[in-house]
């Protein structure tokens, strides 16, 4: 018996990893590659998403995410490659098979129909029974919490009240895996904060598999539990906002995701534990509490975001590495911030964010004084390509 409940424990082990690493690769994109006639839209492209996930696909138009959405979703054929859904292989199902469901940017609701009407449409063309149908559309709308505009027109709701309702006829569906094309673009900036939150709590208590395209990077990191950076039809890095952001693995990645410094210079020491580098931009070595196994004199770039950077009067007591002089050249309040532009001796400019708090205690400099730039061996990454 002993033996019995061994082999069996042996087989649920076997059944629970298996289960584990489906769910990690729920939709599977394995060597896609897109072309139109000679261009290469999308390049052997490579991701796993997991199963209850909002993956983001970011990047600028053309940069071939909005085309690997729409192979997703059957719009497009893919050249070469594939596609998976939960084990399933795409490539032979038509796009109204495929167990996926898209919104589209314009939200593309019906104007003659009501928002019933709308989120009900599509259990009608597959002939979900009249009792099911309206218990669904009622849950639905109640999700989103647009039960009472039930019996109104598109053109009678706002903008967020629409793209709620497009949403409600996507997840009626139940679809596997929900595609979202800029989902936020068609609202003002301050709907579209509060709406992006609101989302995310609509997707999260449905716990459906989410792939959105966004060419906002504030978009990206708000809703995306992980962000795919797309250039040129190829993933440039993939990782949580915080990754992503925080350790960019190229000058693209770290240009694109919010504002940085970049420092051209040279390796002089690499050690486990730390690296130096002279850059002409800077009268001291910059010091970086990280390794990056390269020989010396390699060329390298150094980002330090500009929240990282803190500016002082006068110079600093330890003044060895990452410091520098120079004089304010520009200064925009933000409320919050205010972001300074430091021209330094060498003729390079760095921008600084400087809290409101932080300013009180430096007395805020203002245009053409002489301030000093510092920031610590943390703060700063460096990029080899």
């Amino acid at each position: 018996m002993s033996l019995i409940m061994n082999e069996q424990s042996k087989v649920e082990t076997v059944s629970d990893v298996s289960r584990a690493r489906d769910a990690q690769d729920y939709v599977r994109i394995v060597d896609v590659v897109k072309k139109f006639d000679e261009t290469v839209a999308v390049n052997r492209v490579s991701l796993s998403v997991r199963q209850g996930e909002l993956f983001a696909l970011l990047g600028s138009s053309g940069c071939g995410k909005s085309t690997l959405l729409r192979m997703l979703a059957g719009l497009e054929t893919i050249t070469s490659g594939q596609i998976l859904i939960d084990g399933e292989d795409l490539a032979a199902l038509p796009p109204y098979k495929r167990p996926v469901n898209m919104m589209f940017q314009s939200y593309a609701l019906f104007p003659h129909m009501s928002v019933e009407g709308n989120v009900a449409y599509g259990l009608k063309q597959e002939g979900v029974p009249k009792t099911e149908l309206k218990e669904r559309v009622a849950s639905a709308l109640d999700l989103v919490q647009m039960t009472r505009y039930a019996k109104r027109k598109p053109h009678q709701l706002s903008g967020g009240q629409q793209q709620r309702v497009a949403l409600a006829r996507s997840l009626v569906k139940r679809p596997k895996v929900l595609l979202l094309d800029e989902p936020m673009s068609a609202l003002d900036k301050q709907i579209r904060q509060r709406t992006q939150i609101e989302l995310v709590s609509i997707l999260d208590k449905v716990g459906v598999t989410c792939i959105m395209v966004t060419h906002d990077q504030e978009e990206a990191m708000t809703m995306a539990s992980r962000i795919a950076v797309m250039s040129e039809g190829n993933i440039v890095q993939v990782g949580t906002p915080q990754e992503v952001y925080e350790h960019p693995n190229s000058r693209f990645s770290a240009e694109f995701i919010g504002s940085t410094n970049l420092f051209s210079g040279v390796v002089v020491e690499d050690e486990p534990d730390h690296v130096y580098i002279e850059t002409p931009d800077m009268p001291t070595r910059l010091y970086v509490s990280h390794g990056i196994t390269g020989p010396l004199g390699m060329a390298v770039t150094v980002s330090v975001r500009p929240e990282r950077i803190a500016l002082s009067r006068k110079a600093p007591s330890d003044s060895q590495y990452n410091t520098a002089r120079g004089v304010i050249a520009n200064v925009a309040y933000m409320g919050g911030y205010t972001l300074y532009h430091v021209r330094l001796d060498s003729g390079k400019v760095v921008m600084a964010n400087v809290s409101s708090l932080a300013l009180d205690d430096i007395d805020a400099p203002g245009w053409d004084e002489e301030v000093w730039v510092r920031w610590s061996a943390s703060a700063g990454v460096v990029l080899t390509k």
